[in-house]
């Protein structure tokens, strides 16, 4: 296997120092990851195309583009993959073409021919798809057997629009799937987050999807600006500094939860991943050496044989660390550099939702303001 990066700025390629010559191999991927306004600018799939014209190239909008331990908002960057092995094959789904996420989720897994089916890196519309759904769509057909990671797709502060492409230039409301086959491929997964739970754990009594209405039967808005205090007054911008951490019903870990908007007429929160009724909640506030920590315990987890550092490792970071972390942002890369020994290429991106088991063995979850890290290498 081997790995090159490009960054593509001012009309000009860039090839990072550490990328390997790409020739030979028999698969090749090229994921891009790109400022939304430089999709709309500019022909990114053509000018990818032209430069890599064997590759099969996926495009994502996103919050921030990582390129190694640089994290950039405007141009955009292409992480090649070169497999000497493992075969790949890809697919796609329109979300306005099913009923609901959950069945777009299905309807992609079940397109892949699951024979040899090692890994499936999907990368999703991050405006028009209910995260939660998606992977409980996906994990109703993979069960615990087949590995998924990935990413919701983003668009800066802004959260109007995404685009995902594959083989094509990007549209709305596209979830593309990424099949990896063979047994040569190993590869891993960590997802943390780092964030500082505090006040009591609470029950969530009345919810709709990702709205909530109610925790111990008081109204959940009033409840989280009492616990938010001065800072209640910057709502709805404030909340990405404090998210909740969420214990699904069967969990016995929490995910943590992005707050997209609040409703002061109906009293209600809608978050970025659903809540169910009898869902256990805390509150949760920014650390920002706990998030750079938690960096760090994501390579660490993603890291399994230490004699052998990854080949190449995907980071999907949450818009809301990026934005709590602020001129910081670039630390808790360079944290995941460090445990790889920096020896490993690193690209990515801030999404608005990340895709990641738990534990290894398991389904993939929906997680939001973590750092998840899928880490890649090729066995001859």
């Amino acid at each position: 296997m081997k790995t090159a990066l490009y960054q593509y700025k001012h009309g000009q390629w860039e090839m990072h120092e550490k990328s390997a010559g790409i020739n030979g191999g028999k698969s090749k991927l090229a994921l891009c990851f790109a400022n939304k306004q430089a999709l709309l600018d500019l022909p990114v799939y053509d000018l990818i195309r032209q430069k890599f014209p064997e590759a099969m190239i996926a495009i994502c909008s996103t919050a921030g583009e990582i390129y190694h331990t640089s994290v950039s908002d405007e141009g955009f960057t292409v992480a090649m993959m070169e497999f000497s092995s493992t075969q790949l094959q890809s697919q796609k789904v329109y979300i306005k073409d099913y009923g609901d996420s959950f069945d777009a989720g299905k309807a992609l897994i079940n397109k892949f021919d699951t024979k040899d089916l090692a890994y499936v890196l999907v990368l999703s519309d991050g405006r028009y798809v209910n995260g939660s759904e998606l992977v409980r769509g996906i994990n109703q057909v993979t069960g615990d057997k087949i590995m998924v990671t990935g990413g919701l797709a983003g668009d800066g502060d802004r959260f109007e629009s995404t685009l995902v492409g594959l083989n094509a230039e990007p549209e709305e409301g596209i979830i593309v799937g990424i099949g990896f086959y063979g047994d040569k491929l190993k590869v891993e997964h960590g997802s943390k987050g780092g964030w500082e739970m505090f006040g009591l754990e609470r029950i969530v009594t009345k919810a709709k999807d990702n709205v909530l209405f109610e925790i111990d039967g008081k109204n959940a808005l009033e409840l989280y600006k009492k616990y938010l205090g001065p800072d209640a007054d910057a709502l709805p911008g404030s909340a990405l500094l404090y998210p909740l951490a969420v214990t699904l019903p069967g969990n016995s870990e929490p995910v943590v939860r992005t707050i997209l908007a609040i409703d002061d007429k109906n009293g209600s929160m809608t978050f970025a991943g659903d809540i169910p009724e009898g869902t256990k909640v805390r509150f949760m506030r920014a650390n920002f050496d706990k998030l750079t920590s938690a960096a760090s315990d994501a390579a660490a987890q993603s890291f399994i044989d230490e004699k052998n550092p990854p080949s190449f490792s995907l980071l999907i970071s949450c818009v809301g660390r990026k934005l709590v972390l602020g001129s910081r942002t670039e630390d808790e890369v360079d944290a995941v550099d460090e445990i790889f020994g920096r020896n490993t290429l690193l690209s990515g991106f801030y999404s608005y939702g990340e895709i990641s088991p738990f534990i290894k063995g398991q389904g993939c979850q929906l997680h939001n303001q973590t750092m998840t890290i899928t880490t890649f290498n090729e066995v001859e």
